[in-house]
């Protein structure tokens, strides 16, 4: 597979395109901080089933009184609309085969959990650059219609455009509107995304990160891939993590009143052993 990452990093690694995000990419990224301002990337968790949203998080408050108040959380479908989340490079496949060339067969079961590539590896953190690309904006439209397909002539329209680009270990953010469509409209289950033809491209830009707002399910050509591809593609062939699910509507306003695009982004998946995935609060400082 000429687009293939496996065994760039080694035979053993689990990071995948993390490991482009070097100490002279954190400083770079921290050095584009100017105002100390943070902006949320993440959507608040949804609790009540919708039609986008078919298995919801669940919170209770499970004690209450003078002295202090004590509640459950749970997330039982981590990969699902609920919650903004990281996935690891355990969660999508490719022909029994995950990141790196490793089994799944022998290392992810129901029993153990994912023994490689599960979201430990990321208990350090995630510091970037990063890079919104707003294609809504580019369109000039508050948001894209599910089934829209974005394609590599878009993202560069959007560079030159905006006049920024992502560069190697860089988080690419991309924007097509749908919490704004969400607000204004209600609930769909449908959604925009990129085209499969951009898989190239991105494997060219060697970004670390892919930040959307859904996981990229676009109907596709007939005869070709399956419309998940993308989102399987990259993480199990590229080694890109995903972050998924991305509320990016403040994100959206922030940069256009700034006229700046790119900014520091911080990911930090919680420390769970064998999992496949952790919601996360992503947060963009200009």
């Amino acid at each position: 597979m000429e687009l293939s990452n496996w065994g760039r990093w080694g035979p053993d690694d689990e990071m995948g395109t993390l490991n482009l995000i070097t100490p002279a990419r954190r400083r770079a990224a921290m050095a584009l901080v100017k105002e100390g301002v943070p902006v949320s990337l993440s959507a608040n968790a949804f609790t009540e089933k919708a039609l986008d949203v078919p298995c919801p998080a669940e919170w209770a408050l499970t004690s209450a009184s003078d002295t202090g108040a004590t509640d459950r959380v749970a997330f039982p479908c981590i990969h699902g609309a609920a919650s903004t989340h990281i996935d690891s490079l355990a969660h999508t496949f490719f022909r029994g085969k995950m990141w790196n060339g490793y089994d799944t067969s022998a290392l992810v079961t129901k029993e153990r959990g994912a023994i490689k590539n599960s979201v430990l590896p990321m208990k350090n953190g995630i510091v970037t650059r990063a890079v919104l690309y707003d294609i809504a904006r580019l369109k000039g439209v508050p948001y894209l219609a599910p089934g829209d397909r974005i394609f590599a002539e878009d993202l560069e329209a959007w560079e030159k455009k905006a006049g920024v680009r992502v560069a190697p270990g860089d988080a690419l953010v991309l924007r097509w509107g749908r919490y704004g469509r969400r607000s204004t409209l209600g609930p769909d289950d449908g959604a925009a995304g990129l085209d499969n033809s951009v898989l190239p491209w991105l494997k060219r830009r060697d970004i670390a990160l892919l930040v959307w707002e859904t996981a990229g399910y676009t109907p596709q050509p007939a005869g070709d891939l399956p419309r998940n591809a993308v989102h399987n593609f990259i993480q199990a062939i590229l080694g890109i993590h995903v972050l998924d699910r991305a509320d990016l509507e403040a994100l959206s306003e922030a940069t256009a009143s700034r006229n700046r695009w790119e900014f520091m982004l911080t990911v930090t998946p919680l420390a769970l052993t064998n999992a496949t995935g952790s919601p996360v609060n992503p947060i963009a400082m200009f």
